[in-house]
């Protein structure tokens, strides 16, 4: 700092008085000196020349540079405030002391006075190295609150991609399901229009025949008109004769009965509309809506839920996922909790060997390790190491004569029971009997990459 404070002076400061620049002129050298120092110079010379460089020059070649004199001015100014900042303003002495209760640098006059009278003082330098060491903590401090405040972003950055991502999903999802009623919907009205335009087609060609039909007897009917009223104006011998030999009288014809055709049949295509509306409906939705599903809110950070929302995968490898307030630290809820009522759903465990199956309440701590307790809110049935177990911590060992494939767990809130079976079987494997006082969620978790867990 020291050398580039001496360079920058050197820049200001004029190569024949060795003092900051007065009225600086330029050459054309681009060497420049003060306008006096410069004249006196050349009043010495023999030959006009840069003092600097040697190079000759003409008598009107110095020309002022109004720039870089403001710029000169405000350089003497820095230099002389500079110059002041450690002189007390008071009394003219240096400062030497820094008082802490005003906070503001002293000289030793000022230390003496009633106004600094009792006050804690030091040497500048040891208030300067107290007061660092004050500053560097509260750095410290500040750093400690910026890394918290970027890991907060970080988690918030997360959780918007993460919302993002789910959004897509389930607009996938929701996309793929009315495409389903869509196709439906258009298959249905390409076929009510097609039943529409062939009974129409029919009718019209029927009408059209009718039509032809009339208009042929019409106009024999005009012909015979037209010839029975020539014959009126024969004589009437000859007229005797023609209706003689005829034997025709027009009194004598006889109209086609009339054979109305019905229009198009309106109540039956929007009645069967609706009917097979209502069976291609049926037909689509014949597999009922899954009674538990999962929450991929609240899955840890080890466990990937299926995209139809009824699987659980385990992963060795932790996922970014963002710690929103409803995820767990292990395991995965289900998406609807239960208050009352009686409620039951099958999870499919396979041949996975580490899983955990039950229900819990809603208020358990969902950022530690849950207990296997009823007394923390967790009633439920483990499988680890080939053992079953249940009870408080799962010190309840169970024994079982075969291996299920289906754990259904059945849940009564009125009476208080939790109890898991195997379905293929049919006898209880264990029952949970409890009084429950708030919202009781479906509970899984699994650390096994054997298989998921599926609900059914």
């Amino acid at each position: 700092m020291a050398e580039g404070r001496s360079l920058l002076e050197e820049d200001f400061n004029c190569p024949i008085c060795c003092d900051i620049f007065k009225g600086p002129v330029v050459l054309k050298c681009s060497h420049s000196l003060c306008e006096e120092c410069l004249r006196e110079y050349w009043g010495t010379q023999a030959v006009l020349q840069c003092p600097v460089c040697r190079k000759e020059c003409s008598p009107d070649e110095p020309t002022r540079s109004l720039a870089f004199t403001s710029l000169c001015e405000n350089f003497k100014n820095r230099k002389c405030a500079a110059a002041a900042v450690d002189i007390c303003p008071e009394h003219d002495e240096k400062l030497k002391l820094f008082c802490f209760e005003d906070k503001q640098p002293i000289c030793v006059v000022c230390y003496t006075s009633k106004k600094h009278k009792d006050h804690h003082c030091s040497p500048i330098v040891e208030a300067v190295e107290d007061l660092k060491a004050e500053v560097k903590s509260g750095i410290s401090g500040l750093r400690h609150n910026l890394q918290i405040l970027n890991k907060s972003k970080a988690e918030y950055e997360l959780l918007a991609e993460t919302i993002k991502d789910e959004r897509q999903n389930v607009e996938k999802m929701l996309r793929q399901e009315f495409d389903s009623l869509h196709q439906v919907l258009k298959e249905e009205e390409e076929a009510r229009i097609l039943a529409l335009r062939e009974e129409e087609m029919k009718k019209y060609e029927k009408t059209k025949k009718r039509i032809e039909k009339l208009s042929s007897e019409i106009l024999n009917l005009s012909m015979t008109i037209q010839v029975s009223s020539q014959k009126m104006e024969m004589d009437e011998i000859t007229f005797l004769q023609h209706y003689a030999n005829n034997h025709y009288s027009p009194a004598k014809y006889m109209l086609p009965e009339p054979d109305m055709i019905s229009g198009i049949d309106t109540a039956k295509h929007l009645r069967f509309l609706n009917l097979n509306l209502q069976a291609k409906m049926c037909e689509l939705l014949k597999d009922p809506p899954q009674l538990v599903t999962l929450d991929p809110n609240t899955a840890s950070n080890k466990l990937v839920v299926s995209e139809d929302m009824c699987s659980v995968f385990y992963v060795e490898q932790k996922l970014t996922v963002p710690d929103n307030p409803e995820r767990l630290y292990v395991g995965v809820l289900g998406s609807q909790g239960f208050r009352s009522g009686l409620h039951c759903w099958d999870v499919e465990v396979g041949d996975n060997d580490h899983w955990t199956v039950g229900v819990v309440k809603e208020s358990i701590e969902r950022k530690k390790l849950l207990k296997m307790d009823p007394c923390s809110g967790m009633w439920s049935i483990r499988f680890t190491s080939g053992k079953y177990r249940v009870g408080v911590k799962a010190r309840k060992e169970l024994s079982l004569p075969e291996k299920p494939r289906v754990i259904r767990v059945l849940l009564d809130c009125d009476s208080g029971t939790v109890t898991f079976s195997d379905p293929s079987k049919g006898p209880s494997v264990y029952t949970f009997t409890d009084t429950f006082t708030e919202t009781l969620f479906p509970y899984f978790n699994t650390a096994s990459t054997v298989c998921p867990l599926r609900i059914s």
